[in-house]
């Protein structure tokens, strides 16, 4: 019985130390996750950053088709532009926004008419 009191007291040190690594691991895998969901957003941002450029690039100039690594902030945009701008044939603007490993596309549907521009809709792409 006189080792008792040492392997209770090493039991219960093992104990805590294993509930802290525990606690430190869900923290950091708490942590990366809400970087990744930063950056998720980060390059929907971009992207819609890079729909709204080519929105008002088309504005000044309907020939306008586009642009590849348009810098956005930490992040670069690619905008396509196709269409002729008429109600028949809208300009389908597709713009992705790129922040390191992640990647987000929107899609904007606009029409030009008599000086008119018309945002018919805006939806984001999954691939």
């Amino acid at each position: 019985m006189k080792g008792q009191a040492l392997v209770t007291l090493l039991f219960f040190t093992i104990f805590a130390i294993t509930v802290t690594t525990a606690a430190v691991v869900v923290v950091v895998a708490n942590s990366k996750s809400g970087v990744k969901f930063q950056e998720g957003s980060v390059a929907f941002q971009v992207a819609q950053s890079g729909a709204d450029n080519a929105v008002i690039r088309l504005l000044r100039d309907p020939g306008y088709t586009g642009e590849t690594d348009l810098q956005v902030g930490k992040g670069l945009a690619d905008i396509s532009v196709i269409g002729s701008g008429i109600i028949a044939d809208p300009y389908i603007i597709i713009s992705t926004g790129k922040v390191g490993d992640f990647v987000k596309t929107i899609e904007v549907t606009v029409t030009y008419e008599e000086n008119e521009m018309e945002v018919i809709s805006q939806k984001e792409v999954f691939n």
